[in-house]
């Protein structure tokens, strides 16, 4: 038999969320074979597995977490016979687990294995005690006593991931529950049994009008997926670590509105706003260059670099990502909406590479796809600024004395205070500004 541990799936990543299974126990598999999709801080993988075989044992539930270096599969190579000995009790532990944890049956163990060791799958270490199984017409008064007794130092085993899951969403730790398993583990009614002693320890009278209000009951919670711990902990430190200020604006596109369908070629589509105020955006950068440069050397240095690396923030499924499109400044209109729509593309497919997601020097969010006017977003560490983009709307404004219909949006700029004041911040606002609603004067250099 051959166990598969997770690999290190690369950017010093320790974990990785099981999305899906894409094979099951008795399968015969062989090499490089996919097993399994797993969830990345960074993407979503295919897991292929380095032995051929037939799948003994899979470690894991869809949805949940494994760390690297955990098992994965358990695969045999078929040198043993069926029916020896040592092979025939492995088999049938395999099989009854498995119809245990298809069919949520109350004997389905909960736990990691005795604090001896790490367990090795999911077989009962040899030689382990096993406790007798209470007489059939034992009464549940005579067990009382025995489930009175706090178990905070018993070592705790979890195996079924139908039955971990089932605590984890009542909120009871397996810890505090008193076994009746035929070796001593918790069962899935012994979970039962313990959240229906908490509900009826926790049942109140009706409280009366005016009368303060009862707590509110956890009915389930849910991990962070990879992403959200890793998005979790860049903006955290983006808030505790940037001393941020916002600048923001309306600007009148309504010239570059009329002109952006005739800016593709026949037969093309016209390029995307987003790849509009992207374009315009780098050019003030080049009049504005601190607004895409990093502080380095502990906080105490500012690192200028000769482009720019351009994030652009994707909403997905799985969250908020950040592709980089690199040295953007040196790509024409069309490359830049070009490469947006790859990116977007294979963002929202769960498949971007980790190494496009990194090295960002500045960001642009359009948030306005999402019918939002304006929003101060927090800047994406290291970079230190971030350009905002709010919804097109035709609203009333004066033009040479007269109220008129034009096409208006909010930019805002969140900043990096450090980096620069005020002052400097406006000024590149002013300058985007100033080529979004003067189009022409800057379109040869887009």
């Amino acid at each position: 038999m051959q166990t598969f541990h997770l690999p290190d799936l690369g950017e010093g990543l320790t974990e990785a969320v099981l999305v899906r299974w894409a094979v099951a126990v008795g399968d015969e598999i062989v090499l490089d074979q996919v097993i399994a999709e797993v969830e990345t801080a960074k993407s979503i993988v295919d897991l292929p597995t380095p032995y051929a075989g037939t799948v003994l044992a899979l470690h894991g539930e869809e949805g949940g977490t494994i760390l690297t270096g955990a098992p994965v599969i358990e695969v045999g190579d078929g040198s043993a016979a069926p029916d020896t000995p040592a092979a025939a009790p492995h088999a049938a532990e395999h099989e009854a687990y498995r119809a245990e944890e298809q069919a949520g049956s109350g004997n389905v163990l909960i736990g990691y294995g005795t604090g001896a060791g790490p367990a090795k799958g999911r077989r009962r270490r040899a030689g382990t005690a096993v406790r007798q199984a209470a007489p059939a017409n034992a009464t549940p008064s005579s067990a009382a006593p025995e489930a009175a007794r706090p178990r905070s130092d018993r070592p705790v085993a979890v195996r079924s991931p139908i039955v971990r899951r089932l605590a984890r969403e009542l909120g009871i730790d397996p810890a505090t529950v008193a076994p009746s398993g035929t070796d001593g583990a918790v069962t899935r009614a012994d979970v039962l049994r313990a959240a229906e002693n908490t509900a009826s320890q926790a049942s109140e009278p009706v409280a009366p009008l005016g009368a303060e209000p009862s707590q509110l009951t956890v009915i389930s919670s849910e991990r962070f997926s990879p992403l959200r711990k890793a998005v979790s902990a860049t903006l955290s430190r983006s808030r505790s670590e940037i001393p941020e200020a916002t600048v923001w604006v309306d600007v009148d596109v309504t010239r570059l509105w009329e002109l952006r369908p005739d800016m593709a070629a026949p037969g093309e589509r016209a390029p995307s706003v987003t790849a509009l105020f992207a374009r315009y955006a780098l050019l003030a950068l080049e009049q504005y260059p601190l607004l895409a440069s990093r502080i380095v050397g502990g906080g105490t240095e500012l690192a200028l670099f000769d482009g720019v690396h351009l994030g652009v923030a994707v909403d997905t499924e799985r969250g908020l990502m950040v592709p980089v499109i690199p040295r953007a400044d040196t790509l024409s209109l069309a490359a830049i909406d070009g490469a947006l729509r790859e990116l977007a593309a294979t963002a929202r497919d769960g498949k971007m590479p980790p190494e496009r997601l990194r090295d960002s020097t500045f960001t642009v969010n359009n948030y306005g796809g999402f019918g939002v006017d304006g929003s101060a977003a927090i800047i994406n560490y290291p970079n230190v600024a971030i350009l905002g983009i709010g919804r097109i709307l035709e609203r009333p404004w004066v033009v040479e004395g007269a109220i008129v219909p034009r096409r208006i949006a909010q930019l805002s700029l969140v900043f990096d205070h450090r980096v620069c004041d005020g002052g400097y911040a406006a000024g590149f606002l002013r300058a985007v500004v100033d080529l979004l609603e003067h189009p022409l004067t800057a379109y040869p250099r887009v």
